[in-house]
């Protein structure tokens, strides 16, 4: 699994080291973002680290696989929110539109997601997300 020190840029792209962006959400445990972008950003660093348990951790169960793999050829490249509609601390749930840039196999792809949260117990969690393109 890929580490990163608390000193060096998150791999979500604020620009904030990521001992102060998407590592205590890490090390707090899913869901704990206070937006339902903070839970995105999150899941997106997950990515990138390979940490299948948060990843699963932060996933609804309703739409929650199984198992999470990762391809060895894969690498992240960086995300941009486009966009967002609710999920803010106090909302219920919200949409995250982003696009994360990845390459693969030596060729560049991007993934356009509109993706939709909900806040239960107090935690976000992802529940899926539509390609807005299609």
């Amino acid at each position: 699994m890929p580490k990163i020190d608390d000193d060096h840029d998150c791999p979500c792209g604020t620009g904030r080291p990521y001992g102060s962006c998407c590592g205590p959400i890490h090390a707090a445990g899913a869901g704990l973002g206070t937006t339902a972008e903070s839970l995105m950003r999150a899941r997106y660093s997950a990515y990138v680290l390979h940490d299948a348990d948060f990843l699963l951790d932060s996933w609804h169960p309703d739409t929650r696989p199984a198992t999470i793999g990762f391809g060895d050829d894969l690498e992240w490249q960086g995300l941009t929110i486009a966009a967002t509609n609710g999920g803010r601390v106090l909302d219920s749930e919200g949409t995250v539109e982003f696009r994360a840039r990845f390459r693969r196999g030596g060729q560049y792809f991007e993934l356009h997601e509109l993706s939709s949260f909900a806040r239960i117990g107090g935690r976000w969690l992802y529940v899926d997300g539509v390609d807005p393109d299609a």
